[in-house]
């Protein structure tokens, strides 16, 4: 498999664009996904799926769940950088590698402790295809094209599969559709959605100097859309500031399409994960820790703690 190193910071490796041009969007969706996620918008990708996981907590249905957990709340930075290192490996390795196999098989492991509705799994997995596609074509360097679309379509439905979801739409059309009836019959406010939704903003603020920690919800409500802001409960977006993050966003994507600030390939190997500084984890051992024990057969049963799921 061909690796692209980034050689010159000025202009864009089009060798890269080539070999997309040359694949299938359904036969080689895995390897598109990868040029995608690790060459051409690893940043943008990186924010686009926060702001997709952020949107599920639109959702009393799940935020109510996630709610009750309590993860968010009191492991609020593991709980993100655990779900971050899931997604990440099989985004970037392929789900059918040896990495993505385990990492679906212990996000499989974690769920199992809970009853997850199937429409729940569609909705999540529809945020992860269609806030992409959204976030690139606003702020990305390019939008994706048709081709990149549907293998991110394709990509998630085989993720889909893995993890015994039921009925997923057969094409994009069909999934952004299905994603449009659940936001019309199942998101609005809920205290739950709000309750998490803080939650998440304080594990952001919490990355940034106390002095400035105060304006981060503000941004968060700027970055988001209105049925989101109304789902958690949030005022309405300042005009003024709405406008400056998007203009700043907008000079960002008309600098990097030309100059590439980006490390290639940009791997979850070499990023600064919070959680785990010199990346001493390993795919079993993330998610809740009660229920990683009882996964791994380590849990004192005796305990009431240890099933506070």
């Amino acid at each position: 498999m061909q690796v692209y190193r980034k050689k010159w910071l000025i202009g864009r490796n089009k060798a890269i664009q080539k070999e997309i041009d040359t694949l299938d969007a359904q036969a080689d969706h895995v390897r598109i996904v990868h040029l995608m996620a690790c060459y051409e918008f690893p940043w943008d990708l990186s924010r686009a799926l926060e702001i997709a996981l952020f949107r599920t907590f639109s959702s009393p249905s799940i935020a109510r769940l996630l709610d009750k957990t309590h993860q968010f709340a009191q492991h609020g930075q593991k709980r993100y950088d655990d779900t971050g290192i899931l997604i990440g490996e099989f985004v970037q390795q392929g789900y059918d590698s040896e990495i993505g196999q385990r990492a679906i098989a212990q996000m499989n492991k974690i769920h199992s402790f809970y009853t997850i509705p199937n429409e729940d799994y569609l909705y999540v997995l529809s945020t992860f295809v269609l806030d992409p596609i959204t976030w690139l074509s606003q702020y990305g360097w390019r939008p994706l094209s048709p081709k990149e679309q549907d293998a991110l379509f394709y990509f998630f439905k085989e993720v889909g599969h893995r993890m015994g979801l039921q009925q997923i739409p057969e094409t994009l059309t069909a999934l952004r559709t299905f994603a449009q009836h659940y936001e019309a019959r199942y998101c609005y406010f809920d205290p739950a959605n709000q309750r998490v939704a803080n939650a998440t903003v304080a594990i952001v603020a919490g990355w940034y100097p106390k002095w400035v920690r105060f304006a981060i919800k503000p941004i968060v409500c700027a970055m988001i859309d209105e049925p989101m802001r109304q789902a958690f409960g949030y005022p309405p977006a300042q005009s003024w500031l709405s406008n400056t993050l998007r203009f700043v966003l907008k000079v960002r994507k008309n600098i990097v399409r030309y100059i590439n600030l980006e490390n290639s390939p940009a791997l979850l190997a070499k990023a600064h994960i919070r959680s785990y500084p010199s990346q001493a984890y390993q795919i079993e051992t993330l998610g809740p820790t009660h229920l990683v024990k009882k996964i791994n057969g380590t849990a004192d049963t005796s305990s009431p703690a240890n099933n506070s799921y």
